[in-house]
């Protein structure tokens, strides 16, 4: 196991040496609404749609400011926007009372927030605050499955055996790294041919000649 996954790290880094949050986003807060925008959406139709709702408020004291119903309208693309818009109106609303207008830096204070799960709080300690953290997505959940890095059912447990095999410092890093591999070589549909995880027992290790697969 720790021989395997020092190799799919060399092979992530290979590909993927510098990844950057796919969300669009200026600060902490406007992070946190793009996270709960994502649930059960693409990242790429976020980040069609925050430009819209950021435009009009990118604070909690802006957020509060529109109805439920003048947000629902803007983020309607992503979907669930009536539960959505409730979520972000609610915990900006939270942010102004209880943490004068800022996120809090815990995972208990962030999994409090109305809309905000385990991996919406870990994006958030991660990506907006560099405290080590390994959000566990879809796209996790198939790659460690399919790479032999747990046979866990749960993202739960999932997290736990990735924490366990990779060093912390390395976390953030890698959960956007395992990501975007994901996205263009290991999908759930359309699985890449010569993916090189997935081939792994074909590529000598040590080797610098590793599949020249393009990357769009």
């Amino acid at each position: 196991m720790k021989k395997t996954a020092k190799d799919i790290q060399v092979i992530l880094e290979h590909y993927f040496p510098d990844p950057k949050p796919p969300l669009t986003h200026f600060d902490p807060y406007t992070l946190l609404i793009a996270v709960v925008l994502s649930a059960r959406n693409t990242d790429a139709k976020v980040n069609q749609v925050t430009p819209h709702l950021f435009k009009k408020a990118k604070t909690p004291e802006e957020m509060v400011r529109l109805t439920v119903e003048e947000i629902r309208d803007i983020i309607r693309p992503c979907g669930l926007s009536p539960t959505k818009a409730k979520n972000i109106w609610k915990l900006s609303q939270i942010l102004l009372e209880e943490y004068e207008g800022e996120v809090p830096q815990s995972f208990e204070a962030l999994e409090s927030l109305p809309g905000v799960g385990h991996k919406t709080a870990s994006v958030v300690m991660a990506q907006a605050f560099h405290i080590p953290a390994f959000p566990v997505d879809t796209h996790i959940i198939r790659s460690a499955k399919r790479w032999g890095l747990s046979s866990a059912k749960t993202a739960e447990k999932i997290e736990m055996d990735l924490k366990k095999i990779f060093l912390k410092k390395d976390w953030i890093k890698l959960h956007l790294q395992i990501i975007y591999f994901a996205r263009e070589f290991c999908p759930a549909r359309g699985h890449h041919v010569n993916c090189p995880i997935c081939h792994l027992s074909e590529i000598p290790m040590g080797s610098p000649n590793l599949p020249d697969i393009s990357i769009p």
